[in-house]
């Protein structure tokens, strides 16, 4: 399975893309997608969808994830963000990837065992998860990379949770 994490954002979408299955996986490429502050927004705009549909096509992800949006305190940044979400949850339902949502606690839980783990914890678990030599910059596709283990780790339950029992899934019954 290749996955596709990502981090959101309007200045920065991070991007991961890794190969595997469950706790097997290996990282295929990881990045950013940027765009420049002096740019009117719905430019912006524009460009992560275009940007967003070259790296669908280049990748080919059998998934993406992605975090849910976190609202804190700051309501004019968290509407930019979730403008520049819809424009990859659009691209990536035009080119038929099925989208996973995580909340940043499951992917806390998921890649360092902690739910409220640091970003740096989770920076360096991804790190070591993927046997990197150093933590992934900018700091938004090491995000990425993390969502991307959260989604492996997770398929898991996913493929068995449709109905079938385990042993049903693997042909014993």
């Amino acid at each position: 399975m290749r996955v596709l994490g990502l981090d959101p954002g309007y200045a920065i979408v991070g991007y991961g893309v890794l190969d595997g299955a469950g706790t097997d996986f290996v990282p295929v490429t990881f990045g950013a997608i940027t765009t420049q502050s002096h740019t009117v927004f719905e430019d912006r705009l524009a460009e992560i969808f275009t940007d967003m549909q070259t790296l669908l096509h280049d990748v080919k992800p059998d998934a993406m994830a992605i975090e849910t949006l976190f609202f804190t305190s700051n309501q004019k940044t968290v509407i930019a963000v979730a403008e520049a979400r819809g424009v990859i949850l659009l691209a990536a339902k035009l080119a038929g990837v099925p989208i996973f949502e995580y909340t940043p606690l499951q992917v806390k839980q998921s890649v360092a065992g902690y739910g409220r783990a640091t970003k740096k914890q989770v920076q360096e678990m991804t790190r070591r998860l993927l046997k990197l030599k150093k933590i992934p910059k900018p700091d938004d596709a090491a995000d990425a990379l993390a969502m991307a283990i959260c989604h492996m780790h997770s398929a898991r339950s996913l493929r068995f949770g449709k109905g079938e029992t385990k042993r049903q899934q693997m042909g014993y019954y």
